[in-house]
């Protein structure tokens, strides 16, 4: 499995079977300099997002469009999608598993909010916000937890789906700081390995996994957090 991080919560995971992005953020990512976006969504199968912020969504209907990738979202999402003209849809709901060729995708809570602003000002609701437990065949799990604080549920996650990699929002203000990704890690979660996301991208969250990286010291976690652009390989 090669994991790669693109930037924000964007992140590309290739096995032997799926070639998945997951909140493809590409146009208007300050951090996403440097990449193209059709090199870095050459080749996918499944398209996954948490929720429906802009910032997460990306450029979802650009790709399925060219790719011709499943896209998987919460029902009231891909609704959305669908009416602007997304064909390969799958959806779901918080607590919903759905398999794939080589994966299954099981949908779990996340404290964040999920919504589009359209052109006239409206803010429209696009269902709830979630994380994403990805099972794959004869892989590593991974959890890629989305936009979320610390919440006490996660032990019943980790209950559940014993993840081997945490993908960890750490920018504050509209997700958990990075101290506090730390806790969420070591009192909830198993981690092998946990991957920062959700921080240098805009001046308002944190630019460094600083506070998380000393939030994670002397635990038997190991942190990796790439270069945007970045792989690692587990």
């Amino acid at each position: 499995m090669k994991i790669t991080w693109l930037g924000h919560s964007a992140f590309r995971i290739d096995t032997a079977k799926a070639n998945v992005l997951i909140d493809p953020f590409f146009t208007g990512n300050p951090s996403f300099r440097g990449l193209d976006a059709r090199e870095a969504a050459a080749g996918i199968t499944h398209i996954l997002l948490t929720h429906g912020h802009g910032d997460h969504v990306g450029d979802t209907i650009a790709l399925a469009k060219e790719t011709g990738a499943t896209v998987f979202a919460n029902a009231d999402l891909a609704s959305w999608l669908g009416a602007k003209g997304v064909s390969k849809l799958d959806m779901g709901n918080t607590g919903g598993t759905v398999g794939f060729d080589g994966f299954s995708v099981t949908f779990t809570n996340a404290l964040h909010s999920s919504a589009q602003v359209t052109e006239d000002g409206v803010s429209h609701s696009l269902g709830s916000a979630n994380g994403l437990m990805l099972h794959f065949d004869d892989e590593p799990t991974v959890f890629h937890m989305g936009d979320t604080d610390i919440f006490s549920d996660m032990a019943l996650i980790n209950e559940l789906h014993q993840p081997d990699i945490g993908i960890v929002p750490i920018g504050d203000r509209f997700t958990m700081g990075g101290a506090v990704a730390a806790l969420a890690c070591q009192r909830y979660f198993n981690f092998k390995t946990a991957i920062p996301c959700h921080y240098g991208s805009f001046p308002i969250i944190d630019q460094t996994p600083e506070k998380f990286v000393a939030g994670m010291e002397g635990t038997k976690t190991r942190v990796e957090a790439p270069e945007v652009g970045g792989s690692l390989s587990v």
